[in-house]
């Protein structure tokens, strides 16, 4: 049995150890909630958006100004991965890296396939094996729509001129705290409607289609990956708060356990010295 001193170190560090974590899991969930608010308020916004476009698209043609409905032979597919610049979130990262590698092993097995992480953490990992063109870990340090735009305008160039023949995003949906869903959308070519009772609508372009177009695709576009990028950032939260919240539990019952094994040791040696002492006084006597 270990001895007193080494017990009590142990308590000590698994103590700090605990509220480290519990602070962890406080300062997430007031990340959180303000994360999931605007979340929350965003995604009616651009569902409906994207459900215009993708409405919109079903009509598109060459006189609109647009190539971005084009659905050519995939070649070449540009794979836009969203992680984040911190761990300690439990499977957050990693169920990225996942989907990334089903995705090139499976769907995209015998294409050339590229990718764009924003995040340190997948980057970390895809770089290792995978073609990574291009990284962006400051775009969480002020993420606001302007600089994603400004990542959405790029891809939509590379799409246009021909580099890439598919753009995917990768990242993790928010459900709840404790559910984060790994959501696999495509971005480019726009997808028309597939549903047998979408909407056929047949709008009236004012003042014409080509302007109309060209305005509202590209805000459509770039709506679409500030919503995946705001998701993401609310998932992170909830994942690291339901991650800190389980290794705060778990420090707490290993304290506990310590305790009562300290404990035990005490009343052991003070145990022994009585009957040392006991022992020694029976000596006397005889």
């Amino acid at each position: 049995m270990a001895n007193l001193k080494e017990i009590r170190n142990r308590i000590g560090s698994v103590s700090s150890t605990m509220q480290i974590t519990s602070a962890m899991k406080m300062v997430s969930a007031a990340k959180l909630k303000k994360a999931q608010d605007a979340i929350t308020a965003m995604r009616p916004y651009a569902d409906k958006l994207t459900e215009l476009l993708q409405n919109l698209s079903a009509g598109l043609d060459s006189d609109s100004g647009s190539n971005y409905a084009d659905d050519r032979e995939v070649n070449k597919v540009l794979i836009v991965a969203i992680s984040s610049n911190r761990g300690l979130a439990g499977a957050f990262n990693s169920n990225i890296v996942k989907e990334v590698k089903r995705l090139t092993t499976e769907k995209y097995a015998n294409q050339e396939v590229s990718f764009i992480t924003l995040g340190k953490k997948a980057n970390d990992i895809i770089s290792k094996s995978e073609n990574v063109v291009e990284n962006n870990n400051a775009i969480f340090d002020e993420l606001n729509f302007e600089n994603v735009a400004a990542i959405a305008e790029d891809l939509m160039e590379r799409f246009s001129a021909g580099e890439v023949d598919r753009i995917e995003i990768i990242y993790n949906k928010f459900k709840n705290a404790a559910t984060q869903i790994v959501t696999t959308e495509q971005f480019l070519p726009i997808l028309p409607v597939e549903s047998e009772n979408a909407s056929t609508a047949d709008y009236i372009f004012e003042p014409s289609k080509p302007e109309i177009v060209q305005g509202l695709i590209p805000k459509a576009l770039k709506t679409q990956l500030f919503k995946g990028i705001r998701d993401s950032v609310a998932s992170e939260h909830g994942a690291r708060m339901t991650a800190m919240h389980k290794a705060t539990d778990n420090a707490t019952e290993l304290r506990d356990a310590l305790k009562l094994q300290y404990n035990k040791a005490r009343q052991a040696a003070i145990t022994n010295e009585i009957l040392e002492i006991v022992g020694g006084a029976e000596a006397l006597n005889n």
